[in-house]
């Protein structure tokens, strides 16, 4: 999608005009494009791209965040074969895609907590969902991990403040 595309729906979605956009208004646009998200996931996308960390969106930040929802929609539509959702070792596949490289034990947790059916199909919402969790640890894994060594030591109060970002 080119920039000036995404510019006339950032400029619909900012409806009083503010120059931002806020997780109500996103939320609202993205239910026009039938992906209903909770409010949570939606704050959760704006935290992701909330460069300022102003709780809101400029364009700058809702383009990062546009280009990373194509790279996911790319991956299930690549996969999902006509049947409107991925299975397990689809959502494995896509999630590879994308870039997200997890072992078993971890992949299959966030399965299982981002299955909202329990029935092993995942689909587009579930799987954007599960996309924004992966992005959102990655992102804070990065911040610690200064050395770039794939490893972190965590004390109690920087492991809280993890998994109240990573929150859904």
């Amino acid at each position: 999608m080119n920039e000036t595309v995404v510019r006339e729906w950032f400029d619909r979605v900012d409806s009083d005009k503010s120059g931002s956009i806020t997780a109500l208004q996103l939320k609202r646009a993205l239910g026009k494009g039938n992906l209903e998200f909770s409010l949570s996931v939606v704050e959760q996308m704006i935290r992701m791209y909330d460069f300022d960390r102003n709780g809101t969106m400029s364009f700058q930040e809702f383009l990062a965040l546009n280009n990373f929802l194509l790279k996911v929609q790319h991956a299930f539509s690549d996969l999902e074969k006509g049947r409107g959702f991925l299975l397990p070792d689809d959502v494995f596949q896509a999630v590879v895609k994308i870039g997200f490289m997890l072992d078993s034990p971890a992949f299959y947790s966030v399965c299982e907590s981002f299955d909202q059916s329990k029935n092993g199909r995942f689909r587009l919402d579930d799987f954007i969902s599960l996309c924004i969790f992966l992005q959102s640890a990655r992102n804070l894994f990065t911040s610690f991990d200064t050395a770039k060594q794939g490893r972190v030591t965590l004390d109690l109060n920087q492991f809280v403040y993890c998994t109240a970002n990573c929150r859904i």
